[in-house]
Parts: C-alpha cells; structure tokens; sequence
C-alpha cells in the first residue's frame, strides 16, 4: 500500500472528528490500550510531556518542542490538528514523519485495523507513539486532541502534564460548565507526577488542586508565579521579560517568533513548565530557553498563530475557533488601527458561533470593517450563506463565499496598502487558506 492510499484509508474508512464530529469519539480507553498492547507499549518506551487546555495548547507544545531541541535533546512532538498536510500531526526535531513510514505501518497491519477498527485519532496516536519509539526520541510532547480524561493520549507515563487554560469549547462533549471541562482536563494529572496549571481561574483551580491532591501530584500555578511582560514589538517577533513575582525581579529576557500579545500567557506556561523539568533532572540551559522561544516556528513548523502572510496589506491568519480564542485576537487587531478591516472568517457549525460574532461586533463593530463569511472544506463548518444571514442578522452584515480563496481574493481586490486583512474563526478555514496561499 502506498502512502496515498493509506491517506484514502485514514480519511475515507476510519471515524474523523474532524469531519464528522462528536459522532467519531469513544467514550472510553479501551481501544487505545488495546492497540498500543498489540504494539509492545511503544508509548513507555521514551519520556513525554503531556499537555491539554482549551486555548493555547498547541503554542506551548511547540515551544517547548523548540526549547528541549535547542537542549540538545531528539524530540518528537504530536499535535492535531493539521492544517495542509496530515504528517504536520507527528514531527521529530521539526521534520514530518516519513510518508514511507506511514505506508509501511498502515498497509502491514491492516488486518488488525479491520479488526480493531480505531478511529482515525486512535490510531494516527498510536502511529505517533511508534515512530517515537522506533526512532527512539529522547522525549516526545504529546498535544491531547480533545478534553483529557478520555483522549486517546492518556495512557502516557509523562514527566510532566501541563493544562493550559480552560474555556468554553466543546460543550457538548465535555460539559457545559467551567468546572466540568477542568474536570475532563484534569484527568491528565497522573499520580506522583507534576502538573502545571497555565491560567489561575476561581471556577476551574479549585478542581485541579482536588484531582492533585488525590494524586499525590505537585502542582505549580504558572501565572501566579511569573508574569511575562511585552518590552518591544515588530513585524515578526517581540521582545518579552519573565518576571518573578515573589522576588520581584527578572529571570529572563528573550523574544517570541511567535506572534500575539496572547503568546505573553503560553510563555508564562512554557517557562514554569521547562523549571518544573529542570527539577525533574532534564538538562535545560538558560540559553537554550532563550533560543528555544525565538525559534519556535523554526524549529517545530508551527503555522496559523497570529501568522503575518505578507506587508502592505497587512494580511494575518490565526486558528482562534472558541470565544476566548476569538476574544484574545479580536484584541490583537483592534490595536493595530489599520485603515480599513477585512475580516474573512468561517466557523464549524457545532462552535458558539452567536457569541464569537458577538465578540466581532462588540470590539471591531461594523464602521471601517468589511466581513466575509466563508467556509472551510470540511464537512461541520457551516454553511457560508447560512453564516452570513445570521451575522446580518446580529446587525454585521457581509457576503458569502463558498471557498476561501474566493473570499480572499475579493479581500485582496479592495484591500488599500494600509488596511489588514484576517483570516480565521477555524482550523479548517485557516487550513485551506494556507493551502491556496502556498499554491498561489
């Protein structure tokens, strides 16, 4: 079998969250366990770090990928979703996984997937835990694709889970309230091992500190130990301290390739997570930190986090897909006070798409804006008409377009060298977005 018929199998055959939803999941472990014993365990054989939350997960992963590298270390990093090409999900010191590789695990064990049949998250996971294993990675950052508790990522033995933040997303899986998803976020947390907690909320700490508690794990609240502060800004990186509360004063200076005054929270994140490793006995030095925030995309391939495409217009992309996601870009683009807005936006139909349009119209407001509401090539995006009736009417009307490139290319026609051009609202959007910019 080669590598593009083991891509018809993965999308066409197996159950997808991304195309189909909440109807691909499996409420339990068992297959996960199954597959990986089947495999000798592959998931023991290297040190991890696990990492869930609702915003930001994806940053931190990468930055630490980026910061153990520059360490010197053999990394594996798996993350979901991709955005063109599926091998972006399992990468080692940066570079995808071998196509080769994927045809020879696929096609040798189809036998067993007829069998077993995993869905397509259970087994790209257990891909990933092999070719780590295979390739004998010094340690490997392992991203939860939804929730914690249930995903298929939870049976590592990590040196450290680190939970990012907890928002509104996924409400239909997870719960409806904040206390319930850190519920399911906090299933990461493994006996006797540390857990560092990104974002202080009064609803969601109180959870974490329980399941700690119960696990015997220690557990480090990121924000209340350091602050990072923004001392410098350009067009492709920021300058930035970390500042330790209790002493007052700073532990380190560096820069982030990683755009967005949002990112100043996933370096607090980061930071505290590379100490709690360095107590653990993982070599980290003070300048493979340093280098390690700067060369993030670099060093790790990470694309559609507050992504600049190009100058004059100013054209930017971002993965934002949840109302504090949104909330925390929308901030991003008020500041930067362009002549005129165009906001391509496109959203999956099982998302709080009333209160991330509601977001729009409260900070950016219809004056000096231009919506266009399109939609992704995946199947749960909504509809780009059905999208564009329902802002039009919240009072933020604009036109439809059935493809990405069509609403950009409009954009691109009336956009003067001043304006700004965003694209988001999806993984999906931005994915297809990057796909046409990259051919065009």
């Amino acid at each position: 079998m080669n590598y593009e018929l083991c891509m018809e199998f993965l999308y066409g055959q197996l159950p997808m969250f991304q195309q189909q939803g909440k109807k691909a999941l499996r409420y339990d472990l068992s297959n996960i366990i199954r597959l990986c014993d089947q495999f000798q365990n592959p998931q023991h054989q290297f040190k991890s770090v696990h990492i869930a939350g609702t915003n930001g997960k994806g940053s931190v992963s990468h930055q630490l990928a980026s910061i153990l590298q520059h360490a010197g270390n053999r990394v594996g990093l798996y993350t979901s979703p991709h955005l063109v090409d599926f091998r972006e999900r399992i990468r080692i010191d940066g570079h995808m996984i071998d196509k080769d590789f994927i045809a020879e695990f696929v096609g040798k064990h189809m036998s067993f997937w007829n069998s077993v049949q995993p869905s397509f998250f259970e087994l790209t996971t257990l891909m990933a835990f092999v070719y780590f294993a295979y390739e004998k990675v010094d340690i490997a950052v392992i991203e939860t694709g939804l929730g914690g508790r249930l995903d298929s990522t939870n049976v590592i033995r990590p040196l450290l889970s680190v939970i990012t933040n907890i928002a509104f997303d996924h409400t239909d899986i997870l719960g409806s309230t904040l206390v319930q998803i850190a519920f399911e976020k906090a299933g990461i947390i493994k006996p006797n091992t540390p857990v560092v907690i990104g974002e202080t909320h009064e609803q969601t700490l109180p959870v974490f500190k329980a399941k700690a508690t119960a696990e015997n794990a220690p557990l480090y609240v990121a924000d209340e130990q350091y602050e990072a502060i923004m001392t410098d800004e350009n067009f492709d990186s920021f300058d930035f301290e970390i500042r330790d509360r209790a002493l007052d004063r700073v532990v380190l200076q560096g820069s982030s390739d990683l755009l967005g005054r949002y990112q100043l929270k996933n370096i607090v994140t980061s930071f505290t997570a590379v100490e709690v490793l360095l107590n653990a006995g993982i070599h980290i030095p003070q300048k493979a930190i340093v280098e390690g925030f700067k060369n993030v995309k670099d060093k790790t391939g990470l694309n559609g986090r507050w992504q600049v495409i190009q100058k004059n217009p100013m054209v930017v992309c971002d993965t934002a897909h949840n109302p504090a996601g949104i909330g925390q870009v929308v901030q991003q683009l008020a500041m930067l006070k362009p002549r005129r807005l165009h906001i391509i936006v496109g959203f999956s139909a099982d998302k709080d798409i009333d209160q991330m349009l509601k977001i729009f119209s409260a900070e950016l407001g219809q004056s000096g804006v231009t919506y266009y509401y399109t939609r992704s090539s995946v199947k749960r995006t909504m509809d780009a008409e059905q999208l564009a009736q329902k802002a039009g009417s919240m009072g933020i009307g604009g036109d439809a377009y059935e493809q990405v490139n069509d609403a950009f290319e409009v954009a691109m026609s009336k956009a003067g060298v001043d304006d700004v051009i965003f694209v988001g609202g999806s993984n999906f959007v931005v994915g297809d977005f990057l796909k046409y910019y990259i051919v065009k």
